[in-house]
């Protein structure tokens, strides 16, 4: 979640939860995002035998693609077609399309539908109003039995505090998210992992929740 140069309403903060500030988002020149594989992927995936991943909020890619480099056969799901444009322009520039598919979906109201995954991940997705919960229940419908769910997202914290209360409310801790797994689930981490990262050039310290569980064969 990046600040704005203004603190936004609530009404504008809503507003950025839905497709179209996306698009308008990824719509320009430069990057969003460092397109670097997120910490916690790269924590726990390379312990993982390659197979097939779902990265659910891929944005530009940078997952999806730190994946297919190391031998998985990857699905790359956004919203936003801009975002999935990007991403694919930037796995076809490190020779990795042909590992990639692409998928326009809403995480909120997300299926499976027959299609089943080795592992289903998402990072930093925050729907409002507590649906992240939601969010996880539909992902795990895609997890293959004997393969893995990793969510990680923002623990709430007081360095977020130029944020509306609608985004700090839509962070969440591990734990909360339990609920969401089904029975054939063994929670495997349920956790608030540290991590360092600079913003507006100071360094602050923030938690990344995470919940890694494993379906059961």
């Amino acid at each position: 979640m990046s600040r704005h140069e203004h603190e936004p309403t609530e009404a504008e903060a809503a507003e950025m939860f839905e497709p179209p500030s996306w698009e308008e988002r990824y719509s320009g020149e430069q990057k969003v995002w460092s397109g670097n594989r997120n910490p916690q992927l790269l924590a726990e995936a390379s312990a993982l035998t390659p197979g097939t991943a779902l990265d659910v909020g891929c944005g530009e890619g940078g997952d999806v693609i730190w994946l297919a480099q190391r031998g998985w056969r990857v699905t790359g799901a956004d919203f936003s077609a801009n975002g999935l444009a990007r991403a694919a322009q930037h796995a076809d520039e490190v020779g990795v399309a042909d590992r990639i598919d692409w998928w326009q979906v809403d995480a909120r109201t997300f299926a499976a539908d027959g299609r089943s995954f080795d592992l289903v991940t998402t990072h930093f997705l925050h729907p409002p109003d507590g649906g992240m919960v939601e969010v996880t229940r539909r992902l795990s419908e895609a997890v293959a039995p004997g393969g893995h769910l990793l969510v990680v997202g923002h623990a709430p914290s007081g360095v977020f505090t130029h944020l509306t209360a609608s985004h700090r409310n839509a962070m969440f801790l591990a734990q909360e998210l339990l609920p969401a797994l089904p029975a054939d689930f063994e929670a495997l981490v349920v956790e608030e992992r540290p991590r360092t990262v600079v913003r507006d050039g100071t360094t602050v310290e923030v938690e990344d929740a995470t919940l890694l569980a494993r379906r059961r064969p």
